[in-house]
C-alpha cells in the first residue's frame, strides 16, 4: 500500500480498510501472508489489523485462516440506503422477474467496475455468483458498457486506465477501437447487449437509469443462459420490458428527488 504525505491522513485507517478490500470473489479465504501480500504491509501489520477486526467483527479465523463475516455489508449498506437505491428498484425489478422469468440487476460504477447495489434473482444455475457488491470489469458487461457510455470523454480515458478490482477475467476482452464503437452504438441505441463477453453461458442486455438532470446514475439489466435464450429472443421478448422498467424507476427516482426534505433543525 503507498504512503500518504498528506497530514489528514490516517494511515491505520487506511491499512485496515486495505485488508478488507484484499478478499474478492477468487480470494474469500486468506492466511496472514496472503492478506500481507495482496496489501504489501509487513505481516506482522497485516496480522495486528486482521486480529482487530476478528475482534470488531468483520472478518473471522479458523485454522489461521480469515473469512469476512456479513457485518462488512454494514459498511456498504449504509450508503445504499441512503440514496434510496433498493427501495426505487426493488418493485420495478421484481415486477421485471415476474413478467421475464430471468434475473434482473441494477450497479453503479466504482472505477473500471461494476458494483451490484440490486438485484432480484431467480433460482438459475450461472457460471458466475452475483450479490450485492458483486464487482465485475465494466468493459465486458452490457451495464458496465451502458455506464461507460454516459462518461464525458476525458472521463472515460481515464476510467479505462484504472485497473480493475473484481478479480475476474473477461472472457472476451474488446480492442480500444472496438469498445469506443460498441459505445457510440450504445449511446446512440440507449442499451446495450454482452453476449457471453464476460462468462461462457451469460447473456444480457441493460439500459440506463437517469436523474432529474439527465445523467446516467445507474444501469438495470436482465440476464439470460445463453442456452435458453438467443440474442433475438432477449432483445424481442425482454429488451421492451426491461426499458420499460428502466424509465419507470428513472420517473420514480426523479419524482423522489423533487420531494421537499425535512429540516431536523427546524422549529415544530
Amino acid at each position: 500500500m503507498p504512503r500518504q504525505s498528506n497530514s489528514d491522513f490516517v494511515e491505520a485507517l487506511a491499512r485496515g480498510l486495505a485488508i478488507i478490500t484484499a478478499f474478492s470473489p477468487t480470494a474469500t479465504t486468506l492466511s496472514v501472508s496472503d492478506a500481507a501480500t495482496r496489501t504489501a504491509l509487513p505481516r506482522p501489520t497485516a496480522r495486528r489489523l486482521l486480529m482487530t477486526l476478528e475482534k470488531l467483527g468483520y472478518v473471522r479465523s479458523n485454522d489461521g485462516l480469515y473469512t469476512l463475516t456479513t457485518k462488512v455489508l454494514e459498511l456498504g449498506t449504509g450508503y445504499i440506503a441512503a440514496l434510496g437505491i433498493w427501495e426505487v428498484a426493488r418493485p420495478h425489478l421484481e415486477a421485471l422477474v415476474a413478467q421475464t422469468g430471468e434475473s434482473s440487476s441494477m450497479s453503479q460504477l466504482d472505477g473500471s467496475d461494476i458494483v451490484y447495489v440490486a438485484r432480484a434473482p431467480v433460482p438459475k444455475i450461472i457460471a458466475l455468483s452475483v450479490h450485492i457488491g458483486t464487482r465485475f470489469p465494466a468493459v465486458a458487461t452490457s451495464m458496465g458498457h451502458v455506464l461507460l457510455a454516459s462518461l464525458p470523454r476525458a472521463e472515460l480515458l481515464r476510467v479505462l486506465r484504472t485497473p480493475s478490482q473484481s478479480g475476474v477475467i473477461p472472457r472476451i476482452a474488446l480492442s480500444r477501437r472496438d469498445l469506443q464503437r460498441e459505445l457510440a452504438t450504445v449511446r446512440k441505441r440507449g442499451w446495450a447487449l454482452s453476449d457471453e463477453r464476460l462468462s461462457l453461458g451469460i447473456r444480457s442486455v441493460a439500459a440506463p437509469v437517469r436523474d432529474a438532470s439527465g445523467t446516467t446514475v445507474a444501469a438495470v439489466n436482465v440476464t439470460v443462459h445463453a442456452a435458453e435464450t438467443s440474442v433475438a429472443a432477449l432483445k424481442r421478448r425482454h429488451l421492451p420490458l426491461l426499458l420499460s422498467t428502466a424509465d419507470a424507476i428513472t420517473r420514480e427516482w426523479v419524482n423522489l428527488a423533487r420531494l421537499p426534505v425535512p429540516d431536523p433543525l427546524a422549529p415544530t
